[in-house]
């Protein structure tokens, strides 16, 4: 996968830099800790020479490789996106693709600020389907092609903090009636439930009155009257 060259600049970059697996790998866009690990350990056994490996059939076609490169390129130059939507590779696989086609994306893995330029109608589409609540933000995502961190961005680029923070307030309060209803319905049931409890305890009191009265000899015709 990697030629003789390859592994000979990461093992010597790697003892450079003291050691530092994840400074070597993002300096160079590969390879993975364990294959750099082991690369260091066959030259230290074998004093430098570092035997060269047999070529083994890519996991990956180029075809497929491309089309991972191209949906990235297109889709907010998002790696989780693309990974989610084509199902591979994974995430090292991807950097390693990434840094290899465009080399411009090394200052923003490398913590540095960086974003595509995106139309403005755009933007105001993302902010629209976001704050409107009928489809979910990773659903307004996909179908623009971003990332959902991305819809963010824009409603607080697009958007005062105060509107953000009214739309999250008006969210609640639309919640307010109906709960209010709720409770509503909740004691008018509560007072049935204790009238009814009352008319049956009356019934009951008035059953056991007549029963005695019964048995005391009262006639029940002259009492009913």
């Amino acid at each position: 996968m990697y030629s003789h060259a390859d592994r000979i600049r990461a093992v010597e970059l790697y003892i450079q830099l003291g050691k530092q697996v994840k400074a070597t790998i993002r300096q160079l866009g590969y390879p993975t800790k364990n294959a750099l690990k082991n690369w260091c350990r066959e030259h230290e056994q074998l004093r430098g020479l570092l035997v060269r490996c047999v070529a083994r059939v890519p996991k990956y076609s180029q075809d497929q490789k491309q089309a991972a490169l191209e949906h990235y390129r297109t889709h907010d130059r998002c790696i989780s996106a693309t990974m989610r939507a084509l199902g591979y590779p994974g995430r090292g696989t991807l950097t390693a693709w990434v840094r290899e086609a465009f080399p411009e994306t090394r200052a923003l893995m490398a913590g540095r600020s960086w974003r595509p330029a995106h139309p403005e109608a755009m933007k105001q589409a993302g902010v629209v389907g976001l704050c409107s609540g009928e489809a979910s933000a990773q659903q307004v995502a996909d179908r623009l092609g971003v990332c959902r961190s991305t819809l963010y961005n824009w409603r607080d680029e697009l958007l005062s903090h105060d509107a953000v923070a009214s739309m999250k307030r008006s969210k609640t309060s639309a919640e307010a009636p109906e709960r209010e209803e709720l409770e509503r319905q909740l004691d008018a049931l509560q007072r049935d439930l204790r009238q009814l409890q009352l008319e049956r305890d009356l019934l009951r009191k008035a059953n056991e009155l007549l029963k005695k009265k019964k048995g005391l000899g009262v006639d029940l015709q002259i009492l009913n009257n």
